[in-house]
């Protein structure tokens, strides 16, 4: 079963490879362009988080990739003992990151208050998918824990955010962007290696977290010229993740002028 566990991660750090490349390649076509013209919609964007999504789906009826599934699942019951929950945290790191970036000096594409406003609009997308499709689908997670287990959400909101730092980012450097895809990827192979996830969770989280983010961008300009019509800037905001015993998640207090 050792082939099936180097398969998956092949698989998983290959994606992350691909997409830093293309990310790369779609940097340097948008340096032509202004900043309104980055936020318009491209069809070539879809293709990442469509293929992802496509693999999760099919993987629900799929005999194939379910082999693979029960494959990785017991590569991880022979050969762990010990569970690491830092996915329970590490989900939120690319999307702090920006706050944080911007904190010390580093300033992003969008001031505090759009970016706070596209980050709420990705957050609400994929919250609302995830939570939809885990009551439509109603897997049983690997550990027998629930049936709740498609998509993986700490893994689309890991991507989420690793999309909003590529976003906000990705033209001050590329590394930023990068590494955030790198949390999120690891957030995912943590999500299967604690047994909570299948191959198809991650890959159908991901793909969510990352198109959500997109749209997001995409539709900010109308959210903000017909919801948000106030001048009001943003004085100061405070983000953080919380946890109660229950439920992780994660907390916004914004100051207005």
């Amino acid at each position: 079963m050792k082939s099936n566990k180097y398969k998956i991660i092949t698989l998983i750090f290959a994606f992350c490879s691909y997409y830093s490349n293309a990310q790369q390649l779609q940097q340097k076509d948008s340096l032509k362009n202004t900043k309104t013209e980055n936020l318009k919609f491209k069809y070539k964007q879809l293709i990442i988080p469509t293929v992802l999504m496509a693999y999760g789906i099919i993987g629900i009826e799929s005999d194939g990739l379910k082999f693979i599934n029960s494959g990785i699942k017991e590569e991880v019951n022979e050969n762990i003992d010990n569970k690491i929950t830092i996915d329970d945290f590490s989900q939120y790191a690319p999307a702090l990151s920006v706050y944080a970036l911007n904190l010390g000096g580093i300033k992003g594409k969008n001031n505090l208050r759009d970016r706070s406003i596209i980050l709420g609009t990705s957050y609400l997308l994929m919250g609302t998918s995830v939570y939809a499709l885990k009551n439509i689908t109603k897997i049983e997670r690997p550990d027998h824990s629930g049936f709740n287990s498609f998509p993986s959400g700490h893994t689309a909101t890991a991507f989420a955010g690793a999309e909003f730092l590529w976003q906000e980012y990705k033209d001050v450097s590329i590394w930023y962007g990068i590494s955030g895809y790198l949390v999120a990827t690891g957030t995912g192979i943590f999500r299967i290696y604690n047994d909570k996830h299948w191959l198809t969770d991650v890959a159908m989280g991901a793909g969510i977290g990352i198109l959500s983010t997109k749209i997001a961008y995409w539709i900010f300009p109308y959210i903000d010229n017909h919801i948000f019509k106030s001048k009001k800037n943003i004085n100061s905001a405070m983000v953080a993740p919380f946890y109660n015993g229950n439920q992780i998640g994660l907390g916004m207090v914004i100051n207005l002028k």
